[in-house]
C-alpha cells in the first residue's frame, strides 16, 4: 500500500481549494508521485484488495485525502473516515457489489454504463439492453485498450477488462509515476505526452457519475464502497481541473 503520510503532501488545500500547496507546480515530480500513489491506492481498493482498504480506513489515509473534496461538493465520505471494518465483511461487500451477479451487483466497467451502444459491436451480455445502452467490452473498452497499447501497459487490476475502473486507475497511477521520472531527468517532451494521455483518459470518466449513483443505491447500509466511488469521482474531477489542467 502507499505510504499514508506521503499521500498527505498531495492534498494540503490552498485558499483557492486547489488541493495542492500554492507554490507547488502540478508538474513537479514529487507532486506527480503523490498523485500516482493516490491512484494506486484507489485502484487496489476497487480491485478487491480489502486488506489495503481496511488499513487505509484505519490509519486515516482517507481522512487526509478528504481534503481534496471542496466544501461545496455533495459527497458523503464519512464511512471512510470514522469507521473500522473487518476485512472479511469488506470482502463480502465488495463481491456482492462488483463480482457476483445479484440484486446488489453493479458492473465496475465503463461499457456497462454507456448510454449509446457500440456501432459495430453486438454484445450478448446482460448489460446490453435491447441494443440501446450498456454492454460488455464495447467502445469504452476498445478505447482504453488502444491507450494501453500506446505505452505498452498491461493492467494487473480489473480481471482483464480494459475499461474496469481499477484498471483505469492503475493506468493513471503508472502514467503519473512515469511522467514524474521523465520530468525529473528533464525529458519534457515525453513528460508532456504522458500528461496528455492522462488528460485524455480522465475526460472519458464521465461514466463515473452513473456508476456512483448505482453503487450509492445498492450500498446504502454501510456505504463504504459508495463513499470510495464518490472519492474516485471527486479525485478525477479535481485532477482534470488541477492535476492535468
Amino acid at each position: 500500500m502507499s505510504d499514508p503520510e506521503s499521500v498527505g503532501d498531495f492534498r494540503e488545500p490552498t485558499p483557492e481549494s486547489s488541493g495542492r500547496p500554492a507554490d507547488v507546480s502540478p508538474r513537479d515530480p514529487a507532486f506527480l508521485r503523490a498523485r500516482s500513489r493516490v491512484y494506486a491506492l484507489l485502484a487496489a481498493a476497487l480491485d478487491g484488495d480489502v486488506d489495503t482498504l481496511e488499513e487505509a480506513i484505519a490509519d486515516g489515509t482517507f481522512d487526509r485525502l478528504s481534503a481534496l473534496v471542496p466544501d461545496e461538493a455533495d459527497v458523503d465520505l464519512e464511512p471512510l473516515l470514522e469507521e473500522t471494518y473487518d476485512a472479511d465483511a469488506l470482502s463480502i461487500g465488495y463481491d456482492n457489489l462488483f463480482v457476483v451477479p445479484g440484486p446488489h451487483y453493479v458492473p465496475p466497467f465503463a461499457s456497462a454504463h454507456a448510454t449509446d451502444p457500440s456501432e459495430e459491436f453486438e454484445s450478448d451480455s446482460r448489460y446490453h439492453d435491447a441494443g440501446e445502452a450498456g454492454e460488455l467490452l464495447g467502445d469504452p473498452a476498445a478505447a482504453m485498450a488502444r491507450r494501453y497499447e500506446r505505452v505498452g501497459f498491461t493492467p494487473a487490476h480489473g480481471d482483464g477488462i480494459p475499461d474496469h475502473v481499477a484498471a483505469i486507475l492503475e493506468f493513471l497511477a503508472v502514467l503519473a509515476d512515469a511522467e514524474a521520472r521523465h520530468r525529473a531527468r528533464g525529458d519534457a517532451e515525453t513528460a508532456a505526452a504522458l500528461c496528455d494521455l492522462q488528460r485524455e483518459t480522465l475526460v472519458d470518466l464521465g461514466w463515473l457519475d452513473a456508476f456512483h449513483a448505482a453503487v450509492a443505491e445498492r450500498d446504502a447500509r454501510e456505504g463504504v464502497f459508495a463513499a470510495l466511488v464518490a472519492l474516485v469521482r471527486t479525485v478525477a474531477a479535481w485532477d482534470v481541473r488541477v492535476g492535468v489542467g
